[in-house]
Formats: C-alpha cells, structure tokens, sequence
C-alpha cells in the first residue's frame, strides 16, 4: 500500500518539468515582481493580525496614512535617499563581477571623514559641505583598496575581505566616539552637532535634505555610464563573460578596478548622506540597516540604477512602517525585521519565476 502512495506521489510530480525561459518581456517581469511583492503584503498582514493588529489599523496606519500624510511621506523620502545611493554603490559593483559585501565598512569610513572635515574646520564655511562629500567619498574609495589589491594580486574573495573590514571599521568607528570625539557638552558616545555649514540644508517646500537632490542626480549619472558609454557598454561583456572580455582586448583589472573605486566612493557618500543629512553628528549606530539593505536593493533591482530608485521608496516605506509599529502598536523589532525580511523574500523569489516555467505534462 505505501509503495502504491509512493509511486502515484511520483508519478504526480513528473507531469511537472521544469523549463529555463529564453526571455520574459518587461511589463511581464514587472508584473511578476508585484505578484510577489503583494504575496509578502499578504503573509506580512496575516502576522501582524496574529500578532494584535487589526485588519482597520493595518489600512489606516499603513497604507492611507503612509501615501496621505506628508510627514510619512518626507520621512520615505529621507530614508530613500541614501537608501538609492546605496543601493547604487551594490549595483555597479555586481556590475562588474566584484561582490562588495562589505558596504557597510565604507559607508562607516566616509562619515568618518565627513566628520574629520566637520569637526576640526577644515576649510571655509562656505564650501565646507562640499568638500566633507568629496573626502567621504575618497574615504570609501580609500577602503576599498585593499579587497581590490587581495582580488586582483592574490585572487582573496572580495565576499570575505570586505565583509571582515566591516569588523575593522566598526570597531575604529567606537574608538574615535568613546574617545577622542566624544561630544563634549554630553559626554554621549557621538560626536558634537555639525555647525550650519556642515549639514545638508532641507528643500524648501519639503521637510526633506537636498540628499534626495544627490540621490537624483548620481541615478541619473549611472544610469547615462551603464547604459550610454562606452565604459557601460565594456562592462556588460564583463559581466556577461569575463573570459571573453579578455579575449576582445578588455582590460579586465581596470575594468574591475573602477567599478570598485566607484562602489567605494558612493559607499562613503551614502555614509555623508546619513550624518550631515539625517542624524547632522556621527553616531555608534548610524549605519545600521544601510548596508546590507543596499546589497538587497542591488541584488532585487538587477543592477539597473532606475529599479534601485523603486525598490529603494519600497525598503524606505519598510523602514517607517516599523518604526510606527514599533512606537505605537509595541510590536518588537524583531517582528519588524521578520516582516522586512519576508516581504524581500517574497520580492527575491519572483526571480525564480522570471527565468523558470513549470510545464504541465499531460
């Protein structure tokens, strides 16, 4: 009798074979990654039902009071920009086969240096702002070096180089705050308030930093790079195949090596972002959640600059959301964090769909 159960329960898996698709159009793609995105919605409100939320609060909170309220709406728009920037520095990273893990190091290293420009006036009020995002920026970038040299010279994973300089980084990070740039009004483990000069000043008509302004124009410059250049066009046989891009005289380390430096660089404006727009100090914890929430935005969007702009306003709704769950419902951040992770996971097993069919047999 169990053989008989076993053999039809095989014989019921068999009328399924499981195909590679060629292509799937655009809009067809976009369509599957909503279908899983809602199924995220689905089981995220079934836990949070489960968990004393009622269905009326879930709408209200969540979804009218979101896209209605304009406080909401600025606080999504504060969260997104550096989100974006993020989310940018994982993606041309993976665009050119160098997997930077460790984005959260350089993000902590370019608010580092944002701070020292801050912290001992260094250059003129006037243009201060703008040189503290040129050093962030060369500070990421300055992070960066030693995972490319490991990579190119002794062919060290980059996966685990960069994500253990994230221990060096934080730790250095603790150093410099329990230390020498304690605030010294509070004593707090965070640096003294920047000065006018040396923050991200709001748009006039919004409560929202001109970070959301940078955010815009780096997607627009990496998006005409990617896309519309020549060093775009050398990057998709890089990634397409390595092997051949060497073959039709690519240089594959600088190739490498830019990509790279870039992924730094705007790791350590995301961090100038965070300090001078939103927290206008550097604190212990500033970083949390940017980092491995931009691999996420990277990996989901495909490395497409315009897609890490959408999926950038979903994880920046994510992020309000659990923090009014967290203030007003008392739900532990630890539910947060279950319901971010399953509606990513929702969102990241669409893929499957995209590049899979299931053919029924008959």
């Amino acid at each position: 009798m169990r053989d008989i159960k076993l053999k039809s329960q095989r014989n019921l898996f068999q009328r399924f074979n499981l195909e590679m698709r060629e292509h799937m159009p655009v809009a067809q793609q976009a369509l599957v990654i909503a279908c899983g995105l809602i199924v995220g919605l689905i089981f995220s409100a079934l836990m949070l039902m489960v968990s004393g939320v009622s269905a009326s609060d879930l709408l209200n909170e969540f979804i009218i009071s979101i896209f209605t309220n304009s406080r909401n709406i600025n606080a999504v728009l504060s969260f997104s920009a550096p989100l974006i920037i993020v989310g940018l520095a994982a993606s041309i990273g993976f665009k050119a086969r160098f997997w930077n893990i460790g984005i959260e190091g350089q993000v902590i290293f370019g608010a580092i240096g944002a701070t020292v420009i801050a912290n001992y006036d260094i250059g003129p009020d006037s243009t201060r702002i703008v040189l503290m995002a040129l050093v962030a920026a060369l500070f990421g970038m300055a992070w960066m070096i030693l995972p490319l040299f490991l990579r190119l010279k002794l062919q060290v994973s980059e996966i685990i180089s960069t994500l253990l300089l994230n221990y060096i980084a934080f730790n250095f990070l603790l150093h410099m705050l329990y230390g020498a740039w304690k605030d010294p009004v509070t004593s707090f483990p965070n640096s003294k308030i920047y000065d006018m000069s040396e923050r991200l000043h709001k748009i006039a008509t919004l409560d929202v930093s001109v970070s959301i302004l940078i955010s815009i124009v780096l997607v627009i410059v990496v998006t005409w790079i990617l896309f519309f250049s020549r060093f775009g066009y050398a990057m998709k046989f890089v990634y397409a195949n390595p092997s051949m891009a060497k073959a039709v005289g690519i240089n594959f380390g600088i190739m490498l090596s830019v990509a790279a430096l870039a992924s730094g660089a705007l790791a350590g404006l995301t961090g100038f972002t965070i300090s001078a727009g939103i927290d206008s100090r550097l604190t212990q914890g500033f970083f949390v959640g940017y980092g491995f929430s931009g691999i996420l935005i990277g990996f989901l969007a495909r490395n497409n600059p315009l897609l890490v702009v959408f999926f950038s306003l979903m994880m920046a709704i994510l992020m309000v959301a659990g923090q009014t769950l967290q203030v007003f419902y008392q739900i532990p951040f630890a539910m947060v964090q279950l319901i971010q992770a399953t509606i990513v996971i929702c969102v990241a097993a669409s893929e499957f769909f995209i590049h899979h069919r299931i053919q029924v047999v008959s």
